[in-house]
């Protein structure tokens, strides 16, 4: 028999998937085109990850030639996919850090609701732990700090203009509500 060996990658992790307490998909990232090439796909994987996992109380399983490591909270379930070949070390960082960091942006509110409420911060989180496939910090504060960065602090240049737009509607709307203020207070002053 052949040693096998293969190229080290930086590409460790194939897909990271929330579902809820029904198997249904609240957020899904496939890095693997190959292995999941179009939407039906993965939704058929999920489910079937999902049936293989709710009752087990275990948080590693190899299923479909992947490694994946999950765990649940309240009513989110969080799996982080790698190839069988893969370390599982680094797969559990990304659980980790993926888990701690969304703990702490919902707080107290780790459940669907607060998770679909914020899923802005959630989705740029899950974007500062993995891009494309490769695992780019493990550190939970570090992504905390990162994905709650406010817009208001961003230069002009890096905002997009739905941000801009978001900005200066808040800014209009506020002046609105002081002139209607004023009036009032005036009317109100002149008919004493």
């Amino acid at each position: 028999m052949e040693d096998f060996l293969l190229e080290p990658s930086l590409f460790a992790i194939k897909a990271i998937a929330i579902l809820d307490n029904d198997g249904n998909r609240l957020l899904a990232k496939y890095f693997d085109n190959n292995k999941f090439p179009n939407i039906k796909e993965q939704k058929k994987f999920e489910k079937f990850l999902f049936k293989k996992t709710v009752k087990a109380s275990n948080e590693i399983i190899m299923l479909d030639g992947l490694t994946i490591l999950y765990r649940s909270s309240v009513d989110l379930y969080f799996y982080v996919m790698g190839s069988s070949y893969e370390n599982e070390l680094m797969l559990l960082s990304a659980l980790d850090c993926l888990f701690s960091s969304l703990n702490t942006i919902l707080r107290k509110d780790f459940e669907k609701k607060a998770l679909l409420e914020h899923m802005d911060i959630v989705l740029l989180a899950l974007d500062e732990i993995c891009d494309n496939g490769i695992l780019m910090e493990s550190d939970p504060e570090i992504v905390v700090s990162r994905a709650q960065l406010r817009f208001d602090d961003l230069p002009l240049a890096e905002q997009t203009v739905a941000h801009v737009q978001a900005g200066l509607r808040a800014k209009m709307d506020a002046t609105t509500a002081l002139v209607q203020s004023a009036k009032e207070q005036l009317k109100w002053s002149l008919l004493k």
